[in-house]
């Protein structure tokens, strides 16, 4: 199984790729779509949309696992989080139905057991679960690989997480 992780925002996008055979998971890719700062932004949103794509034809992911959004102060960043978020949910319903979310909480608790664990936490274990020599950069593409492996990790209850299977009729 192909699991693909995305840690969604409009500067950056990470994305993580394991494949998970007989339990374990291993690396297939991970990395970032950027976008400028100086393009428009709708611009930057069709920059996502094409790389969300170009990532999905490459790799053709049986399942995709994604932040969902946690909005703290500033409103405006929350708005063009979620814009670059909703182009990315479009490219992958278009792409593989197979679509989870889960919270900033679940994937802190799925990886370290603690619900309040700190970033590098999460990345530290990222490196140990996937048997990396060093932590993913950046942080981004780590988050996306946090992503994934809580998808496999969870995958007992997956379709409490499912998202996109009701709008496809």
């Amino acid at each position: 199984m192909i699991v693909l992780g995305i840690d969604p925002g409009l500067a950056i996008v990470g994305y993580g790729v394991i494949s998970v055979e007989k339990g374990k998971s291993t690396v297939v890719d991970y990395g970032v779509i950027n976008t400028p700062k100086e393009d428009t932004i709708p611009v930057r949103l069709q920059k996502i949309y094409e790389g969300m794509n170009a990532i999905l034809d490459k790799f053709k992911p049986d399942a995709v696992a994604i932040e969902e959004l946690f909005f703290n102060t500033n409103t405006t960043t929350g708005i063009n989080v979620a814009q670059a978020r909703g182009v990315v949910l479009l490219a992958c319903l278009n792409k593989c139905p197979n679509l989870f979310e889960y919270t900033p909480l679940q994937v802190k608790m799925t990886m370290t057991g603690y619900g309040k664990a700190e970033k590098k936490q999460i990345q530290y274990m990222v490196s140990k679960y996937l048997n990396l020599a060093s932590i993913p950069k950046p942080d981004d593409a780590a988050d996306a690989l946090a992503l994934a492996l809580t998808h496999t990790k969870s995958n007992l209850f997956a379709n409490q997480f499912r998202i996109g299977e009701q709008y496809r009729k």
